[in-house]
């Protein structure tokens, strides 16, 4: 599914297609789940940009490389 969002700090809109379904967006954003629990075929950068906008590029970019 292609998921577009604006990146809050850029104002940036960005489209990505994302392995997710219809079903567990709804029941992420009625609050019947929490994001990681809909979704956890999802990597932890698909699901931010779900949440927030932010690309994974984006992020780096603002805050650094994410130390693992």
């Amino acid at each position: 599914m292609k998921i577009t969002r604006t990146c809050p700090f850029t104002g940036n809109v960005n489209t990505l297609e994302i392995n997710v379904t219809q079903e567990q967006l709804n029941s992420w954003q009625n609050g019947h789940l929490l994001i990681q629990d809909a979704m956890p075929n999802l990597s932890s950068d698909e699901r931010e940009f779900i949440k927030t906008g932010i690309t994974s590029e984006q992020w780096e970019n603002l805050f650094g490389k994410a130390e693992d």
